[in-house]
């Protein structure tokens, strides 16, 4: 037989999980227990008292009272009788010793003279009788009952607690439960709704401003009418408050320990993978319906027969085993001594089954009335200020109500870790709490331009700290997906350049107006144009706009650039993307619009017919845009002054006649293309003074180039140009040249009579030797002869004064050779001409 213990494991459950079970739940568990315990005590009565006791029923012959066989069989002797009477008298003894459910009661042997009936039967006899007519006579329901009832609750207790045990649902539940048990103990729990609990709500902030607007009215001196100065006191509805009192007492957040914050983030992310994983199925609400149903049916099973057999179990029974020929009579009657408790403890069955099932009845009752499938935290959204925790569905808002039929107190805290705003709070202690003041200071840094930058990357936010750094001129904050800038940016009096890459930052009005007003150049980087801040478009005082991120025809529309015409101090629109055409709204911006840069990455541009209508541009660039030819809607532009066509794939520039309508243009660049010559009608632009052709295919220059005597840089490395022609020697303003990487092999003397030269590049050529006159150019900072066939430097180097070894790229055998007094000039470095010399080839470059 089972003990106790053992069949009361089958319905053990952690103890942790008692929060998801209901008070129908645990009643039917004590039931179950009940049950169990009347089912173990029925059993162990009836294996060891549970018996019958048959005496034969002697049946009235013709002949008058006799037993069954009547005159059939013949009247025993005296002295048999005596016989049997001696062997009663011995058996006696021996029956008395046995226990009395082995004795059946017949009348006494050893009487000589006895009463009652003799039915001439031993002692065997009886015990052969009473075990035939146990499995005979008796019903099967009173022998079976106490194994039946244990069966059945067992079969209840499994089925209670099935959802507990079945895999697929009860990994979701062990999850659930232990999540929920640290939700309810995390110390960020505690705090966010301690605090919240105090925060203005929407209708405070409101009254509060109503407050404000009654004050304005109601003061009668202009100080205290002053918005920076509200009166000290407001009495409402006879309640005196203090309007600043009310701002001040809002509490801060207080500063988790740095332990108990990390668990709360890991909290946070728990709990949005576990809604995920659990909200995409209702297989434990299905489970859970389908096992209250099963114990319904079973209930309903059981009373159904139980009650039918009750009537059977009864004290007395008659019993035709049909073996008179084994004991000469053919009916017995006999007495079932457990029939009586038997009764009573069917019918205690009876009625805890029926309790059982108004229970469950009551549960289906519960399951279906109401959509279980859906929770709203809306009783919750009202008390806290977490106005965007999520309603939940499916398994996810099941076991949420289950909870609630425990304590509401766990689900409303739980709604703590499904709110946003939560998480952002949290993320905004943690991380005010790592990033001080000094350690941002420590982060600070000096640009090319000697600007403090301050770059912030993948952060969970903006630290409070950065707007204490009020010397600030750069900030770039790049993958921060809640920046959000609040009012203390005011404070940044000397920021004038935002950075924001990847970061759809939110801006609190105060702020907006400070960068309203202040901001002057601004970058924002983006992967879909939604990431673009609608407030970017509002910033009246901007100059420089940096637009980098997909911007192609489909999503021209969504640009918003039609917006921009309110950037009335806007000059320079930089767009790096993969547009087809230039967007048609930037022509709004034309009156004031200076510098228009469009970096396409590959993509082909095909349209520019809206740069006709921009005609106060000065610097146009159209980088990487796959152009084959220099675009006929430049030629419009009246007013440009530099001409950017980098990276593409331009093989022929006889359009280039056309610039002579651009009265001034001053720079070209062509560089990184593919142009194979340099057409003669060059020379009709006049006033050119910088030309970039690097990185070509051209294979020499035209005299025509060198009738611009307002030329100043010319560029031309990185190409197959053999020979420089002599006429460059007109070019007497001449300050850059470089024709670096080419395949020169002389240089002429003329191009010392470029008494203006400061930079000359003529590295990796095939030069043998460099003329004496090299010495004539008094103003040269820079010289690059490295990578040539020299064997030798000329002594006049140093003739000029402003060259130093720095600034000579040259072998150093090379430079060996040369008289030490030249070297000695040479190495005789000095500020003023380093600044001069190198610098001059970096501006040039």
């Amino acid at each position: 037989m089972f003990s106790l213990t053992e069949v009361a494991s089958l319905n053990d459950i952690q103890p942790t999980y008692r929060i998801l079970k209901p008070w129908w739940d645990v009643f039917m568990d004590y039931l179950g227990i009940v049950m169990l315990m009347l089912a173990i005590f029925s059993g162990t009565m009836q294996l060891t008292r549970d018996q019958v006791v048959c005496l034969p029923i002697l049946e009235q012959t013709p002949e008058g009272t006799g037993d069954f066989f009547g005159s059939q069989q013949p009247e025993k002797s005296d002295s048999l009788w005596n016989q049997e009477s001696a062997v009663g008298e011995q058996a006696a003894p021996l029956m008395a010793e046995r226990p009395p459910d082995s004795i059946a009661p017949t009348v006494r042997l050893g009487n000589p003279q006895p009463t009652g009936v003799r039915t001439k039967m031993d002692y065997q006899q009886y015990v052969f009788v009473n075990q035939m007519c146990y499995h005979v006579a008796l019903p099967w329901y009173s022998k079976y009952f106490p194994y039946l009832a244990l069966i059945h609750t067992i079969v209840l207790m499994v089925s209670s607690n099935f959802w507990f045990k079945y895999p697929k649902t009860s990994s979701k539940i062990e999850h659930f439960v232990s999540i929920l048990g640290k939700c309810f103990e995390s110390p960020w729990t505690t705090k966010a709704l301690s605090e919240t609990a105090c925060e203005d709500s929407e209708e405070n902030k409101q009254r509060l401003t109503g407050a404000s607007f009654l004050l304005k009215h109601l003061s009668t001196c202009s100080e205290e009418g002053s918005p920076n100065q509200p009166p000290p006191m407001l009495n409402k509805s006879g309640v005196a408050f203090s309007v600043e009192k009310l701002v001040s007492e809002v509490p801060a957040m207080t500063i988790l320990d740095k332990k108990d914050g990390e668990q709360a983030k890991a909290l946070f992310e728990k709990v949005r993978k576990f809604r995920a994983h659990v909200e995409d199925s209702d297989l434990i609400y299905r489970l859970y319906a389908i096992q209250t149903v099963i114990k319904t049916a079973k209930f309903i099973l059981i009373l159904c027969y139980t009650t039918t057999f009750v009537a059977s179990i009864d004290f007395e029974h008659v019993c035709e085993p049909e073996i008179k020929h084994l004991t000469g009579y053919t009916k017995f009657h006999c007495t079932h001594n457990m029939a009586f408790m038997l009764r009573k403890l069917l019918v205690s069955y009876i009625a805890l089954i029926c309790v059982y099932g108004t229970v469950c009845i009551y549960t289906l009752f519960w399951l279906f009335r109401r959509p279980l499938k859906e929770y709203s935290f809306e009783k919750v959204r009202e008390e806290s200020s977490f106005s965007d925790i999520p309603d939940v569905k499916n398994d996810f808002a099941f076991l949420l109500h289950m909870v609630d039929q425990y304590d509401q107190l766990y689900s409303k805290r739980f709604g703590v870790f499904l709110s946003e705003v939560s998480e952002n709070k949290l993320r905004e202690i943690s991380l005010n709490n790592e990033w001080t003041f000094e350690k941002l200071r420590q982060h600070v840094t000096r640009n090319a331009q000697e600007k403090l930058e301050l770059h912030l990357f993948m952060l969970s936010g903006i630290p409070e700290a950065v707007f204490d750094l009020t010397d600030l001129e750069i900030l770039k904050l790049e993958l921060i997906p809640e920046a959000r800038i609040t009012a203390k940016m005011s404070q940044m009096i000397n920021l004038q350049e935002l950075h924001f890459y990847h970061c759809p930052a939110k801006v609190e009005q105060t702020a907006f107006i400070f960068l309203r007003d202040h901001l002057r150049c601004l970058h924002v980087k983006f992967t879909d144009v939604a990431e673009i801040p609608s407030w970017v478009y509002m910033l009246r005082n901007l100059k420089e706009l940096y637009l980098v991120g997909n911007l192609n025809s489909e999503n021209n529309k969504m640009i918003g650039l039609e917006s921009l015409r309110d950037l009335r101090h806007l000059t320079c629109l930089h767009l790096k993307s993969n547009l087809s055409k230039i967007p048609t709204n930037i022509p709004d911006l034309s009156p004031h619009l200076i510098k228009l840069v469009v970096h396409n990455d590959g993509t082909k541009l095909l349209v520019l017919n809206s740069l006709k209508k921009i005609m106060n541009l000065a610097e146009l660039e159209l980088l990487n845009c796959e152009l084959e030819r220099i675009p006929h809607a430049i030629f419009s532009l009246t007013n440009l002054q530099a001409l950017d066509l980098k990276s593409n794939n331009i093989r022929t520039i006889e359009e280039i006649i056309s610039f002579q309508h651009l009265k001034r243009l001053t720079c070209l660049k062509l560089w990184h293309n593919k142009i194979v010559s340099i057409p003669l009608s060059i020379s009709h632009v006049k006033n050119l003074e910088s030309l970039y052709l690097p990185h070509n295919e051209l294979q020499h220059l035209p005299s025509s180039l060198f009738s611009l005597l307002k030329l100043r840089y010319i560029d031309v490395s990185y190409n197959s140009i053999v020979v420089i022609p002599l006429e460059i020697g007109f070019l007497q303003n001449l300050q850059h040249f470089a024709i670096g990487n080419n395949k020169v092999e002389v240089v002429p003397k003329q191009l010392f009579k470029c008494a203006k030269l400061r930079t000359l590049c003529l590295g990796h050529n095939c030069i043998s030797s460099i003329p004496e006159k090299i010495g004539q150019l008094c103003q040269l900072t820079h010289l690059e002869l490295k990578g040539n066939c020299l064997d030798r430097l000329p002594a006049q180097l140093g003739q000029g004064g402003l060259l130093r070894r720095s600034c000579l790229i040259v072998e150093d055998h090379l430079f060996d050779s040369l008289p030490t007094e030249v070297k000695e000039n040479l190495n005789q470095e000095s500020s003023v001409s380093f600044t001069n010399g190198c610098k001059c080839l970096n501006d040039g470059r």
